[in-house]
């Protein structure tokens, strides 16, 4: 089955979770197999458990071109930028400011006005203008000034598919001697991102979206030297260069990305994940990309000619693989999913935003009974 097939044809929720041919049938097999594993009355199962966390390492650094030691796994986006500003000297952070857009993912917002008192930083949201639809670059830069201890950039967003300009933003963080971290979670999987051409101090994501994984198998990429600072706050016998040295009174950290690691990891969302990481591997990242980019440009025309509002930036260097779309004030968000629903066509709203992400499996037949299914609802 590939992207001509009728299933998945409807399919615009890759902003979401991202599907690919045979994923539910690939990661119940890899599920099955861990039940197996864990259910085998031998002596194999952290052996080969930790084998399956390592493969998913390693695949995610081969897949942003990460340095060996810079890479571990989180739970989510938010627990992996909390363990970094939790981890961070005092230096980066007291009397300090800490940047991020108010178009970011909002759980990093939570978590960050959560920390601020504690860590004793100022945190500063950088607005949306009057009028407009993302923070401009600009307006981030106006704002980012040698008092800024740390700045999270979100490099695509979820509500307008705004990409921002990475490169300039890292080296201007890099001028004010900030701590510069990046949410790739919008971003990876359709748009290419390799770790050293931008050289961010620090990358979170999630295997949700276009990658097309699971739940609970985010990432966390930290960039030499600033590794070498961080103590985490969480630690337990994973974060140790040797997980088998029990002493009570001789904790160390270990010396690479594994210091971010805490007690007994998780195996199962990461084993669910494999397979799609496998399948993403496989593609030309450039055949996904230029599926993606004549799609999107079919429903910028189409959603123009039903007079809805473009939330997107207009130019596909400009836009991540999402086009936002503003409903009529007096429709209803929520009737008009669950009619798309009804005719096999999967989309969701923020609001009256309506989000439609076309990803491998999205068809140009799939944009075409959307584009007539929109047309009859509103």
């Amino acid at each position: 089955m590939g992207i001509d097939e009728v299933a998945g044809s409807g399919y615009f929720l890759y902003h979401s979770i991202g599907m690919y041919p045979g994923k539910a049938e690939q990661a119940a097999q890899a599920l099955a197999g861990v039940a197996t594993l864990w259910g085998t009355p031998d002596d194999e199962q952290w052996n080969r458990s930790l084998a399956i966390r390592n493969e998913f390492v390693d695949r995610w650094r081969r897949l942003v071109d990460a340095p060996a030691g810079t890479l571990t796994t989180a739970e989510n986006v938010t627990a992996a930028a909390h363990a970094v500003m939790g981890a961070l000297p005092d230096r980066h952070l007291r009397g300090r400011k800490v940047l991020i857009a108010a178009d970011c993912f909002p759980s990093l917002h939570f978590l960050l006005a959560g920390m601020a008192q504690r860590r004793g930083y100022e945190l500063v949201t950088v607005p949306v203008r009057a009028g407009e639809h993302w923070v401009r670059d600009e307006d981030f830069l106006a704002h980012w000034q040698a008092d800024v201890g740390v700045a999270l950039i979100t490099w695509v967003t979820s509500t307008t598919s705004h990409r921002c300009d990475l490169k300039s933003l890292v080296q201007h963080g890099r001028a004010m001697g900030s701590v510069v971290g990046v949410d790739i979670t919008q971003g990876v999987g359709i748009v290419p991102f390799a770790v050293p051409e931008f050289a961010a101090d620090f990358v979170v994501s999630s295997t949700l979206k276009w990658l097309c994984g699971v739940s609970g198998a985010g990432i966390l990429h930290v960039r030499q030297p600033l590794l070498g600072e961080c103590r985490p706050e969480l630690r337990g016998w994973f974060s140790q260069e040797n997980i088998f040295s029990w002493a009570l009174d001789s904790f160390a950290y270990a010396r690479d990305a594994r210091r971010f690691d805490s007690g007994t990891p998780s195996i199962l969302p990461f084993a669910a994940c494999l397979p799609a990481l496998e399948w993403i591997g496989g593609q030309d990242p450039m055949d996904l990309l230029a599926h993606n980019r004549r799609l999107v440009e079919v429903l910028v025309d189409g959603c123009g000619a039903l007079g809805l509002e473009i939330v997107s930036p207009r130019r596909a260097d400009e836009r991540g693989g999402s086009l936002m779309c503003r409903l009529p004030a007096a429709s209803d968000p929520a009737a008009l999913v669950d009619t798309l629903r009804k005719q096999s066509l999967f989309a969701d709203c923020r609001g009256h935003t309506l989000r439609l992400s076309p990803g491998n499996m999205t068809t140009d037949d799939g944009v075409a009974r959307l584009l007539r299914a929109l047309r009859a609802a509103l």
